[in-house]
C-alpha cells in the first residue's frame, strides 16, 4: 500500500526551528512504523535520525508521538494507522535531533525515587522468599522498560519539567509495595515533595500510552492512598 509520511524534522546545528518532511512510500499493511522509518532512512534521506535497538517492544528505545499519541515505532502496524502517517518527538524533554530527545531530565526523575532494593537485616542464606499473592501486589509495575510513553504524555510534565512523572511513580510503586523491600518511607518522602505525586491530576493519558499494559494510573492512586494511610 501507499502511505503518506509526515515527519517533524529539527537540527539545532542548522534549523532555526522545526519543520516536517514529507515521504510518499510503498510498504506492506503489516509492516511496523519502525521499517517505515528505516525504508526512509535507509533509501531516501541518510540524515533522518532516530533511536532504535532491539526492535521487540523491550527496550524502550523508539518512543515516538504518532498521529497525536505516544507509541513504540516497533510495536505499531501500518495497517493499525493508516495511509497518512505523521511522526513526531516526544513532548516534554530537548529535542537533540529530529526524533532523538534528550532523555536526561526522564532519568534524573528515575534515579530520584531511588529504583533499587533496601533491606537491611541480615543477608540471608538463601532466596528472599515471597508468597504470590505479595507478588501479584505489585507485579504490573516490575514491566516498566523506561521507554518515557506515559511521563511525555503527561500534561503537567509538558507544563512543569520538575513533575517526576509517572514512570518514576510507576518504579516507586514496584518497590513500595514488595513486601521484602525496607525503603517505602524514603520513597514516599521523596514522592510527597512539591513537584511529586500530588502534580498528577488523574488524566489517564499515561495508562492509555503505556506499550506494556501497565495500568499506571491506578498505581499511582494506590501509592497516594499509602501515603495517605501512613500520615493518618
Amino acid at each position: 500500500m501507499q502511505v503518506n509520511v509526515k515527519i517533524k524534522r529539527f537540527n539545532p546545528e542548522q534549523d532555526n526551528r522545526p519543520y516536517w518532511s514529507e515521504h510518499n512510500v510503498e510498504v506492506s499493511e503489516t509492516d511496523r512504523i519502525l521499517d517505515v522509518m528505516n525504508q526512509i532512512k535507509w533509501e531516501e534521506d541518510g540524515s533522518f535520525t532516530y533511536r532504535r535497538s532491539c526492535g521487540h517492544a523491550i527496550c524502550g528505545s523508539d518512543a515516538i508521538l504518532l498521529n497525536g499519541v505516544n507509541r513504540l515505532a516497533c510495536r505499531v502496524l501500518v495497517k493499525d494507522i493508516g495511509s497518512n502517517i505523521n511522526i513526531e518527538p516526544i513532548r516534554g524533554l530537548p529535542v537533540i535531533k529530529d526524533l532523538i530527545v534528550d532523555m536526561e531530565p526522564f532519568f534524573d526523575s528515575y534515579k530520584a525515587i531511588l529504583p533499587f532494593f533496601m533491606n537491611d537485616d541480615p543477608e540471608p542464606t538463601t532466596e528472599r522468599y515471597q508468597s504470590v499473592e505479595d507478588r501479584a501486589i505489585f507485579d504490573d509495575t516490575t514491566k516498566c522498560i523506561l521507554c518515557a510513553c506515559c511521563t511525555t504524555s503527561c500534561p503537567i510534565f509538558w507544563t512543569n519539567g520538575q513533575y517526576l512523572g509517572p514512570a518514576a511513580i510507576v518504579n516507586a510503586h514496584r518497590f513500595i509495595f514488595d513486601s521484602r523491600d525496607q525503603g517505602t518511607s524514603e520513597r514516599l518522602g521523596v514522592l510527597n515533595q512539591v513537584n511529586g505525586l500530588w502534580r498528577c491530576r488523574t488524566a489517564y493519558n499515561c495508562t492509555e500510552a503505556c506499550p506494556r499494559d501497565i495500568p499506571i494510573t491506578k498505581a499511582i492512586e494506590e501509592v497516594k492512598r499509602e501515603l495517605l494511610w501512613r500520615k493518618a
